[in-house]
């Protein structure tokens, strides 16, 4: 591939990545289906009195009962929820220890944003820039993926405690599994806009903004 090639793989993947982790940070309650781990009632009667599913966002839990209205608590970041059987005997509690660090979603965000705009800005520093803060940005990604694990293990074995746990199960839903493809996209879009670099670092030194053509010339100098 040409370093014209990489160099726009690169703002591609940061695009992906970037849109990605501005739907995992929104996250519920504000997108219904943008959320980490789903407890779900198997055979749940259509009642409004019964939870049929409970989700878990980074901004708040929702409940589901059996007609399909939703209940969330708007408590932000670090929240903590009870869980009670259907028999009302027990109840296991969602600590907010566990639900806290979902909020370092968004920060590696604006870490994505910054490596976004560097590499679409023209300057000799951008691809270097954009690189760094991509690595930057998947690092916390990483711990932020680590935090989506231990929430979910937490859940399935808390759930595991109810006397009728065989009726509900627990899954990693949307926002789990788009956190898992932002990694992969920061990390090669990191790889492929350092391999796109130019050597030489002079007007037009960088492919994106090399000739009159091409996604990024509308904000070439003239």
């Amino acid at each position: 591939m040409s370093p014209r090639s990489f160099y726009l793989a690169g703002i591609a993947l940061l695009g992906v990545a970037f849109a990605l982790g501005l739907l995992v940070s929104i996250s519920l309650p504000f997108l219904s289906a943008i959320d980490f781990v789903r407890v779900t009632a198997a055979n749940a009667p259509k009642s409004s009195e019964v939870t049929s599913q409970i989700r878990f966002g980074i901004w708040a839990p929702c409940e589901y009962d059996g007609n399909g209205e939703r209940t969330c608590l708007f408590s932000g970041h670090g929240y903590s929820l009870p869980i009670t059987s259907f028999d009302l005997k027990q109840t296991v509690i969602i600590g907010s220890s566990y639900t806290r660090g979902l909020a370092i979603h968004p920060v590696a965000l604006v870490f994505t944003a910054v490596a976004l705009g560097a590499a679409c800005v023209k300057s000799d520093r951008g691809p270097v820039i954009a690189t760094l803060t991509s690595f930057v940005a998947a690092f916390l990604t990483v711990i932020a993926f680590i935090c989506d694990i231990a929430l979910y293990a937490f859940v399935k074995q808390q759930i595991g405690k109810l006397d009728n746990s065989g009726n509900l199960s627990t899954t990693a839903s949307f926002a789990f599994w788009m956190t898992f493809v932002w990694l992969i996209m920061l990390l090669l879009s990191g790889c492929t806009v350092c391999f796109g670099r130019r050597r030489d670092v002079g007007a037009g030194s960088y492919p994106a903004f090399s000739s009159g053509e091409g996604i990024l010339a509308r904000f070439r100098k003239g």
